[in-house]
């Protein structure tokens, strides 16, 4: 029974439970898959972002290059970590650790390195692809904690309306291929229907492994009980991690000790290059590892690119080498995850999507663009359906002109924030202080922009112009990146930087998206109610010629 008391069916009753879950986290769950699906390409944001890298061709020379620079930046470290330009980045990224540092990241220095001479260099601030990664699951501007329960509790109401929408279609397999154009609310809902179906799997798939990943957070109680309130004993066993990194501690410690009483320079890293390649002709080497360089203790292990296993946290195959004679090693053998944790790392590897290749990468994309649409859609059916509603009343109630105001900012507004915010990467001055800080600022400041502009114009006429305007703004950035120190995207696809290049490609395809999107509104009469200022419990609106067939929820 409805809360006003009328009686329905089960799929009345998933029905009124699929539209009020949808609707009441549906502009946070549209900016969870929105900023979720660009994080797919999180390496290419961040390279993007970073047009100081762009100058960085590798090389045969670059991993020798590497090694020589780091033997000058970081003689003195316990372990060096080289990662060697790819598909998805243009520049080598290392980083080192010294001895008695802190463990984790606190104790990790980084560089980044010109894959074509060795060199520094040193990119603007930014949180690029980060920043938009994090919101995805924590939000802003708020302690992490809150926002991942927020984050949480609205993947929970997702996973609700998922389930509750495939029992309200009982065709819905049927209607999967049906989509009458030019219909109002059938329209609207039989697109609804389609991405829904379309990529229900990955829908399925990427919110059950998301509430996963915020398993321990939302259901501590096994763990506490389990592991006596001791979280991070159960992190680093899921992780087959031994509890509170003393033994990478004590570890640095020997090995600062060792590398100060008997230097030894490092073998040369080419003839080990020659000997992976040979493993590995197709994916060639991802990144070196050296422990204690500079000692005769020195080793060095040669990282497969890419993983093998979509399990979180695997690894390709590994080679390991003396650092000092550069003779093979015998690499110890690879952890075996238990059946438990093989589990729990596959569904975090589907959803975090590292192990993709670049094919099923664009495939989880597309399958997380189509999910947005499906978010996206969902908000604006609500409003359609209501639109004879409203013409019967005379009126727009102010709960729908609500709800209108909030899809405007949500959906048309994250776009424009979103273009904003690589704009402001690269308008802002190299040198102004909290850069980074400021790029986000600026996001927030023309998303709330965009939310004060659907209020103050009407419906049609807000998503008109903010449609038009992420349209534009996203078909400039490959002219920004070109004219503001960034490679063009002719010189890109040439010299295969796909990472910018592909950037630069999908800013155009999203601009086609959105101008096609105005364009079809222009065209459209859905949308055309336009309210009108009045007194009294609601804004007015003028009565149909003809009253539409448009059955009400």
């Amino acid at each position: 029974m409805r809360p006003d008391g009328k009686p329905e069916g089960l799929r009345q009753s998933m029905s009124w439970l699929h539209t009020w879950c949808g609707l009441l986290l549906g502009w946070l769950l549209y900016a969870v898959f929105f900023t979720g699906t660009l994080s797919y390409f999180l390496d290419e944001i961040n390279d993007w972002m970073r047009p100081e890298l762009h100058r960085s061709i590798p090389g045969p020379q670059t991993a020798a290059l590497a090694m020589a620079a780091m033997q000058k930046i970081a003689p003195d470290a316990t372990t060096w970590t080289i990662n060697l330009p790819g598909e998805r980045q243009t520049a080598v990224e290392a980083s080192w650790r010294k001895p008695g540092a802190a463990a984790g990241r606190a104790g990790t220095q980084r560089v980044h390195l010109d894959a074509g001479t060795g060199e520094v260099i040193e990119p603007r601030e930014t949180r690029g692809g980060s920043f938009l990664y994090r919101f995805h699951f924590e939000l802003h501007a708020m302690p992490r904690i809150w926002g991942r329960w927020i984050v949480g509790i609205a993947t929970m109401f997702m996973f609700v309306a998922i389930i509750t929408g495939v029992i309200t279609h009982k065709k819905i397999f049927k209607e999967f291929f049906t989509f009458r154009p030019r219909k109002g609310q059938r329209s609207w809902l039989d697109a609804h229907n389609a991405t829904a179906v379309l990529a229900l799997p990955f829908h399925v798939v990427i919110t059950f492994s998301g509430l996963l990943l915020f398993m321990s957070m939302l259901m501590p109680w096994g763990v506490k009980a389990v592991y006596d309130g001791d979280m991070q004993r159960y992190f680093a066993e899921s992780r087959g991690r031994a509890a509170g990194g003393a033994g990478e501690r004590e570890g640095a410690g020997r090995a600062g000790r060792a590398q100060a009483a008997e230097p030894a320079a490092l073998a040369s890293i080419a003839p080990m290059m020659e000997i992976a390649q040979a493993h590995w002709p197709e994916r060639g080497v991802g990144s070196i590892v050296v422990q204690r360089p500079g000692t005769p203790q020195a080793s060095i292990e040669l990282r497969e690119q890419g993983a093998r296993s979509v399990v979180r946290g695997a690894a390709g195959e590994r080679l390991l080498f003396d650092g000092v004679t550069g003779e093979p090693r015998n690499a110890p053998e690879a952890r075996v995850p238990s059946t438990a944790q093989a589990v729990s790392g596959a569904m975090m590897g589907i959803h975090l999507g590292r192990f993709a290749d670049p094919g099923l990468r664009w495939l989880l994309f597309l399958s997380g663009v189509v999910g947005t649409v499906m978010a996206g859609s969902g908000l604006v059916l609500w409003v359609v359906k209501r639109l004879p509603e409203r013409r019967k009343l005379g009126r727009t109630p102010h709960g729908h002109r609500l709800v209108e105001v909030l899809n405007i900012g949500a959906i048309a507004g994250l776009s424009v924030a979103t273009a904003a915010y690589f704009w402001a990467n690269r308008l802002l001055p190299v040198d102004v202080a909290q850069r980074a800080d400021v790029e986000i600022r600026c996001f927030f400041i023309v998303w709330g922009l965009c939310l004060a502009h659907g209020l103050s114009r009407t419906h049609r006429r807000a998503w008109l112009e903010q449609l038009w305007l992420a349209a534009v703004a996203f078909a400039a950035l490959p002219l920004l990146n070109a004219a503001t120190g960034g490679i063009a995207l002719p010189a890109a696809m040439l010299q295969g930087q796909w990472s910018v290049a592909g950037f630069d490609l999908v800013a155009l395809a999203f601009a086609v998206l959105h101008g096609f999107a105005a364009w079809k509104l222009g065209a459209s009469a859905g949308l055309a109610a336009a309210p009108r200022p009045a007194g009294g419990a609601g804004v007015r609106i003028p009565r149909p010629v003809a009253q539409s067939a448009e059955k009400q929820a």
